[in-house]
């Protein structure tokens, strides 16, 4: 059984030393938002009476696992899974030793519910991310999602099946470009349904086991969870004018009927944007997709600021989905019209496009940003891109850095939120390595060529467009001294800067009052810019 007890001894004691200083021998030293106290997240299983009630002592699932179950810091119940029997048991986790902070190999580990046997690797040959077991319905298969490459975090998730009895593995669906999120079997168990971006939406997925042919169950909007019914899933989705309400999708054709209205009588009284998906020819002439949104008061004939967001990740996409953070209509109430481009790096377009953002940060980005602008204030005449802002956060707030010192001359006022000022000092200072020594092919030790190639450092000096730079003190994924790097150059250079901190907040602006506070500040910034006498 679990000694409970025992560790809330020891955690009781270390919180009651007068003494506050921690001695470690290995990374992480801290991870998101949380310095590490040497404990690590475990699982238990209680078995239940009747009532629901446990029933006896916690088995303690993951005994001799130096790793976290869930793994940290986003990981959930969804890395878990019981057989159907319920007799065996599958979690991920990513065995600590000495490289935790540079590698993405995580593993699947399976099991005997109530058996003190150590836990068996069923995923050893995989170097990459493996989490997301899935049982079949008879039990004698295992589904995962697995990514081929060590060390890529942004890698394609194929999902893999396993013959428990035999070993053998094999992808379900090899010739679908798109990298799913989450797995679950059909009511039949002959398919399985996922959610994954494509083209600048999030949409519901099909796939056939035995065929692999994937199906779209939806065809606009951000799926964010669903729950699979025997006939129906039961899916949150969102759209850019429209917070997420629970809809049941036909597993049949896709026919979708909206099941609640959480928000209606709020939204009676917000004016939306609309907005509308455009493509043009980017970097080496490929095809590239933004958005734009029209100001929530337009007015035919009228032109209007714009508020130019560029998203994080980078592999990320920002498309027709209701954000809470970055939120284009935030933008479109206050009078602006809103683009956002997918530049080569962000997810739904094929992992080819994906992986074009490797080693070249600055490069075809900031040619498909340049070129999308441009497209747009060709296409749209209500766009004033001579009164534009630029907003980006994490890899946005790099590319706002980046702009700069390599755009001056495009936007007449900036906002970078956690962005990266010094990509060297970066890959000494964020938490999770592998996305630094992945991103610059290398340590900043072994190829501080790459980190220098593209680092908005080195171009202080072509800096003269006011900027606005916002950070949370619990950033260690872009720990907040990048933050005071930046508006220190502003400062140093006489260039018009602001910076906003937050001794409360992380990588996001999460607390709601502190979400006002900073999307005021940020909007009086842009408009104090984008004013018609305002040079």
């Amino acid at each position: 059984g679990a000694d409970f007890e025992c560790s809330k001894q020891r955690m009781d004691t270390d919180e009651s030393e007068k003494a506050t200083g921690t001695i470690q021998d290995k990374l992480f030293i801290r991870h998101w938002d949380t310095w590490s106290r040497g404990t690590r997240s475990q699982l238990f299983v209680y078995e239940l009476d009747a009532a629901g009630k446990p029933a006896g002592a916690a088995w303690w699932a993951t005994r001799g696992i130096d790793g976290d179950v869930p793994t940290k810091p986003f990981g959930d119940l969804g890395e878990v899974a019981f057989s159907p029997d319920s007799r065996q048991l599958v979690f991920t986790a990513r065995i600590a030793g000495t490289t935790e902070a540079w590698s993405t190999n995580t593993d699947l580990y399976r099991v005997t519910v109530g058996s003190d046997d150590p836990a068996e690797n069923l995923t050893p040959e995989y170097p990459g991310y493996d989490t997301s077991p899935l049982y079949s319905a008879d039990g004698k298969k295992l589904y995962w999602r697995s990514m081929a490459r060590a060390g890529y975090e942004a890698d394609r998730n194929r999902i893999l099946e396993l013959d428990l009895a035999t070993k053998a593995v094999r992808e379900v669906a090899p010739e679908w470009d798109r990298s799913p999120d989450g797995l679950s079997l059909s009511a039949d168990g002959r398919s399985l349904i996922t959610y994954a971006d494509d083209i600048g939406q999030r949409l519901l997925f099909a796939i056939d086991i035995a065929s692999g042919k994937a199906r779209r169950l939806t065809t606009a909007g951000s799926v964010s969870g669903y729950a699979v019914g025997k006939h129906q899933i039961y899916a949150a989705i969102d759209a850019l004018d429209a917070p997420a309400d629970i809809y049941a999708v036909s597993l049949k054709d896709g026919a979708r009927k909206a099941l609640t209205a959480v928000n209606a009588d709020a939204l009676k009284q917000i004016r939306f944007g609309q907005y509308e998906q455009f493509s043009f020819k980017g970097w080496n002439d490929e095809s590239v997709y933004g958005w734009v949104v029209k100001p929530a008061d337009y007015v035919e004939g009228q032109r209007y600021p714009v508020a130019f967001i560029v998203h994080g990740g980078p592999q990320g996409s920002m498309g027709n989905s209701f954000h809470y953070r970055w939120n284009p209509q935030t933008y479109a109430g206050k009078g602006f019209a809103v683009v956002f481009i997918d530049f080569h790096g962000s997810t739904g377009y094929g992992q080819a496009f994906t992986d074009a953002i490797r080693g070249d940060w600055g490069g075809k980005p900031l040619e498909d940003l340049k070129k999308g602008m441009a497209a747009a204030a060709e296409r749209y005449a209500f766009l004033d891109s001579d009164r534009a802002c630029a907003i980006g956060a994490s890899y946005g707030g790099y590319m706002m850095n980046w702009i700069a010192g390599n755009w001056p001359e495009g936007f007449r006022c900036i906002v970078n939120h956690a962005g990266i000022f010094d990509n060297r000092f970066m890959g000494y200072t964020t938490e999770e390595l592998w996305f630094n020594h992945w991103e610059m092919e290398g340590t900043p030790y072994e190829k501080p060529e790459n980190y220098e190639k593209h680092n908005p450092v080195n171009h202080v000096t072509a800096w003269k467009t006011p900027m606005m730079v916002t950070h949370g003190m619990l950033d260690f994924r872009v720990p907040f001294e990048q933050g005071i790097a930046a508006f220190t150059a502003l400062q140093r250079r006489g260039i018009p800067s602001k910076f906003m901190w937050f001794p409360d907040e992380n990588h996001w602006i999460l607390k709601p009052h502190n979400s006002v506070q900073w999307h005021r500040a940020v909007e009086d910034w842009l408009q104090q810019w984008t004013a018609a006498s305002t040079p």
